[in-house]
């Protein structure tokens, strides 16, 4: 009895990373369509600048409505990734997925119709691009035309571009890879559920490449509407910039955002295969559930710390090998705090951890924010420099962490993980490292 009990003992002190080249999963391209702009590096750039992306809302008449601002991408251009007949037709859903996915595969050295793309096998590529909402400009434009002119004068797109499993298919379409593609939709906890099984196709042998992360267009009257409803939002409009401040005691609820961030994934081998541009290592994940209420944290935040916990054991990791986290920290009374708690029963020593919040500056994303937070945890690493949480006027004492408020600062990641949070009481967390062969 005590032998096995000090073998299980040794083993959880001396966690394994996987070493199998056809297991192990890197990082080779990103891609993103931000309120920032579609270039990674300007997307960082700003990040780092502590800039605001929030402003009011001008895509709709919002007046009437107690929330009137939001991070809303204005300018956005597919030329060059959408032909334009299709982009007329297409939700925003679908428009930034395909973009972003492309942008991706770019960095990544196998743009669309490159002789590198020729050479991937697409029965072993896939696409696994989730979303919360799905086309929900197309849903609601279907539901205005049936109820103002009758059924007949709904689309014949309504269905397909409503769909959430529609981005994932039509950016496999485009670049013909007919590997697993499907979406996941968790709410705000999509993305990294995507990661967390785009990365285990390539584990399992299922896949030797995968395009994930998430998209989101949810900045409409009813998207606004809907969580005016939930009373989720802040309504700080006579200072938008201001608006989303995690950790603050001042905070009043989060900032819808919008935009979609997703990661090329690749087996270790199949990147050193084709000379891949090897950015960093995706080292494991996890997903759980709440199973406790609809919108709010449990308050013993057991949901989260097991899911924390959970992550690093799949990715090999030890709780003292991570400094940094990018918190999923939307700016609501009861999620900052309940978030905090949770990940100090993890991590019994703050002190060399930095935890910092990407929704202080572009909003809240929904599906999509995990995809955004994944490309800023990449980008720490990369960089050595983590972005600030801006709008920390007036800290909550109980944070305790390193917030990296309102400056950004120089830090070498060891172990980064990104947290993301849903509706439904869906938790996911992913773990990314330097790569080092």
């Amino acid at each position: 009895m005590r032998l096995s009990v000090r073998a299980s003992a040794t083993a959880a002190a001396a966690p394994r990373r996987e070493t199998d080249p056809k297991k192990r999963v890197v990082i080779t391209g990103m891609g993103l369509v931000s309120v920032f702009g579609n270039d990674v590096d300007a997307y960082y750039d700003r990040l780092l600048a502590g800039e605001s992306g929030i402003g009011p809302i001008d895509r709709f008449d919002a007046s009437k409505f107690p929330t009137r601002f939001a991070g809303q991408i204005r300018g956005f251009s597919s030329e060059g990734y959408i032909d334009g007949k299709n982009d007329r037709r297409l939700d925003d859903c679908l428009r930034y997925c395909i973009v972003s996915g492309k942008k991706a595969l770019e960095a990544a050295g196998i743009a669309h119709g490159s002789k590198p793309m020729e050479k991937i096998d697409k029965t072993r590529a896939g696409v696994l691009v989730g979303t919360g909402m799905g086309g929900l400009t197309v849903f609601s434009d279907g539901v205005q035309n049936l109820i103002e002119k009758g059924y007949r004068k709904i689309t014949p797109f309504f269905i397909p571009y409503a769909i959430t499993n529609m981005g994932s298919a039509l950016l496999g379409m485009d670049i013909g890879f007919m590997g697993p593609n499907y979406s996941i939709s968790t709410a705000c906890a999509t993305s990294n559920y995507c990661f967390y099984a785009a990365a285990n196709h390539i584990r399992r042998g299922e896949a030797d490449i995968m395009i994930a992360g998430g998209t989101e267009a949810a900045i409409i009257p009813i998207g606004v509407g809907g969580f005016v409803a939930c009373r989720a939002l802040s309504q700080r409009n006579d200072d938008p910039k201001t608006a989303s401040r995690p950790w603050d005691k001042d905070r009043d609820g989060f900032v819808m955002g919008e935009g979609a961030g997703v990661l090329v994934m690749e087996s270790l081998e199949h990147a050193i295969k084709r000379d891949a541009p090897i950015i960093a290592e995706y080292l494991g994940g996890a997903v759980n559930c709440d199973a406790y209420h609809m919108t709010d944290p449990r308050s013993d935040g057991l949901g989260v710390s097991s899911c924390i916990k959970q992550s690093l054991e799949d990715a090999g990791v030890a709780p003292e090998e991570v400094n940094y986290i990018n918190a999923h920290a939307t700016s609501t009374l009861a999620g900052d705090l309940a978030e905090v708690n949770a990940i100090k029963q993890v991590f019994k020593d703050p002190s060399g951890i930095k935890i910092n919040a990407t929704k202080s500056m572009i909003g809240h994303c929904l599906g999509a924010a995990g995809g955004l937070e994944a490309i800023a945890t990449v980008k720490a690493i990369t960089t050595g420099w983590v972005h600030p949480s801006i709008n920390q006027f007036n800290p909550e004492e109980a944070v305790e962490f390193d917030t990296v408020p309102n400056v950004k600062k120089q830090h070498e990641v060891n172990v980064g993980i990104s947290n993301s949070f849903g509706f439904g009481g869906h938790n996911s967390v992913v773990v990314f490292a330097p790569f080092k062969p």
